[in-house]
Formats: structure tokens, C-alpha cells, sequence
């Protein structure tokens, strides 16, 4: 609990960082890791299957309008360009960190292609917490970095032979 001093146990070192919807429990896969990942992976799935179902609805309103074939042929392109980009920038983003000024930069076009991210997001979590990865990797450097430096010497580094 608490040493002589009153001050509270904590462990010394790195924490994991938290992930979006998972906290840390991505770290020892406890505390319903498991279902988490089949409630995210659903959820992703539904969401993106209602995003294609709305975007049904936009291309239907365009027909509908009578603006010609050439804005609907771009509009379609549009947003599967859009997605594909999504998709890619999303899925490059779990085993990477993004850059802040790129991310900012392509905030536009990952809203337009937001089905993209959703699916990249739905098939990542197939297989781990997206971004499990990436953060298990820079936890685990941040342990070994941690155990390196504070490993303790022994001896007198004066008394060291000399060669």
C-alpha cells in the first residue's frame, strides 16, 4: 500500500498509453478486451454500412436534381477517391505515428472519406485494438530504456582496472 513515508505504491517507469475505447487494457488483453474488440469491430462495420446507406441517399438527391451525368460521375469519384485515401492514411496510421501538420492538412479529405477510415478502422480491429502495435512497440522500448537506466552498478567505478 504505502511506505513509511505515506506516500502510495505507484510503479516506477513508463505507463502504457491509453487507446480510444480500450484504455489500457490492450496492454494484458484483460478486463473484456475481448469483447471490446467485437463491440468496436461491430460498431465500426454498422457505422460505415449507415455512412453508405447516407451516401446512397446523397447520390439518389443528385438524380433526383438532374444535374447532369458529369457532376454525379465526379461526385461518385469524389468520395471513392476520398475513401481510398482514408483508408490508406488510417490504416498507415497504427503502425506509425502521424505527422500533426500533415494530419491537419488532410483533415478535409479524411472527412469526405470517412467510409474509408471506418473500414480500415473495422479491419484493423479484427485483429487487435487499432494501434495495439504501435503503442506496444513504444511501451516496450520505453520499458527496456527504463530498465537500462536504472539498473544498478556494481562496484566502485574508481577501483575499475584500467587496460
Amino acid at each position: 500500500m504505502s511506505d513509511e513515508n505515506g506516500t502510495p505504491d505507484t510503479p516506477k517507469g513508463p505507463r502504457p498509453e491509453s487507446l480510444r475505447f480500450f484504455g489500457t487494457t490492450w496492454l494484458n488483453h484483460d478486463d473484456g478486451y475481448a469483447a471490446r474488440r467485437a463491440a468496436v469491430s461491430a460498431g465500426s462495420l454498422v457505422a460505415a454500412a449507415v455512412s453508405c446507406l447516407v451516401l446512397r441517399f446523397a447520390y439518389q438527391g443528385l438524380e433526383i436534381a438532374d444535374i447532369g451525368s458529369a457532376v454525379t460521375v465526379l461526385v461518385v469519384l469524389m468520395f471513392a477517391a476520398c475513401s481510398a485515401l482514408a483508408f490508406n492514411h488510417t490504416w498507415g496510421s497504427f503502425t506509425r505515428r502521424p505527422d500533426p501538420e500533415r494530419q491537419a492538412s488532410l483533415r478535409g479529405l479524411l472527412a469526405i472519406g470517412f467510409v474509408g477510415s471506418l473500414l480500415a478502422y473495422f479491419l484493423r480491429s479484427l485483429t487487435e485494438a487499432p494501434g495495439e502495435k504501435l503503442h506496444r512497440d513504444e511501451y516496450e522500448k520505453a520499458r527496456a530504456d527504463h530498465e537500462k537506466r536504472s539498473s544498478r552498478r556494481t562496484g566502485n567505478p574508481s577501483r575499475q582496472r584500467r587496460s
